[in-house]
């Protein structure tokens, strides 16, 4: 692995910290809860950017500062101050926050703790998968104070839990708590209280042990065959197979297999 700072940082809320193949995005706007302001939103996005064109980084790990938050989304305040005109420039900056964690190429974990509501929850549902300590309340509110969930929610909450129950919860607007939360799928593991960032750090170095082109490629069948017919899936899962039959790391992985030994994967 190419040697890399420890910790950079991407305008004023966001760090990225590397831990070997995994790569912590930190939320650090604690003074605001991680509210989701303009220059925020151009912060993830950028390093988003940055992780999705590093062959080193093999999972993402999306974490945050406060204590009591994971990130209660878009910045109100803010946007009270907002012009129509403004609103509508604001758009794709915000979308490009939210769309940068949904695309990455590797597979991405959201350690949440403490409130994850509107924006902050799309942002953990544009993560593979959640790990969420039992302060962890979410929640999709959009539609009480006069808006809809605009960060991938209401694609990607009937993704996780279907259609009926995804429209009960985002017509209700209501807060859901960890351990009903953990019952209806909404996020994947339940930790003890404080655990969130350390199971989710762990659960991704775990992850990163496994093949990088493999892990790519499996994700990108994954998510590339949701909701398709059956024949058309496997047709996406087979383009993903053809992808990495024939690459470095498939010799590595049957050579270490069968030489009862740990592989060294080449990331190609």
């Amino acid at each position: 692995m190419a040697e890399r700072s420890p910790e950079q940082r991407y305008g004023e809320y966001v760090v990225v910290r590397r831990h070997a193949y995994v790569a912590e995005l930190v939320l650090d706007r604690p003074k605001a809860m991680n509210a989701v302001s303009t220059e925020m939103a151009r912060s993830i996005a950028a390093a988003c950017d940055a992780l999705a064109a590093d062959r080193d980084v093999r999972v993402v790990v999306l974490t945050s500062t406060h204590e009591r938050a994971f990130c209660v989304g878009a910045d109100l305040k803010e946007r009270n101050s907002f012009t129509d005109a403004d609103l509508v420039r604001q758009r794709p900056v915000a979308r490009a926050a939210y769309t940068g964690v949904l695309e990455l190429p590797m597979p991405t974990i959201a350690a949440v703790h403490g409130f994850a509501l509107g924006g902050g929850f799309e942002l953990a549902l544009s993560c593979d998968l959640i790990v969420a300590d039992r302060t962890a309340v979410v929640g999709l509110p959009e539609v009480s104070v006069g808006v809809i969930p605009g960060g991938g929610g209401t694609q990607m909450l009937p993704r996780r839990v279907g259609a009926s129950r995804a429209a009960e919860l985002i017509f209700s607007a209501r807060r859901v708590e960890a351990a009903e939360a953990r019952e209806l799928g909404l996020v994947d593991e339940l930790v003890e209280e404080g655990h969130d960032r350390e199971e989710a750090l762990a659960l991704g170095g775990r992850i990163a042990a496994h093949s990088p082109v493999g892990l790519r490629a499996a994700k990108r069948a994954l998510r590339l065959g949701h909701g398709l017919d059956l024949r058309t899936g496997l047709e996406v899962e087979d383009s993903a197979w053809r992808s990495v039959a024939f690459s470095g790391d498939r010799a590595e992985g049957v050579a270490a297999f069968n030489e009862k030994r740990e592989p060294e994967w080449p990331g190609e």
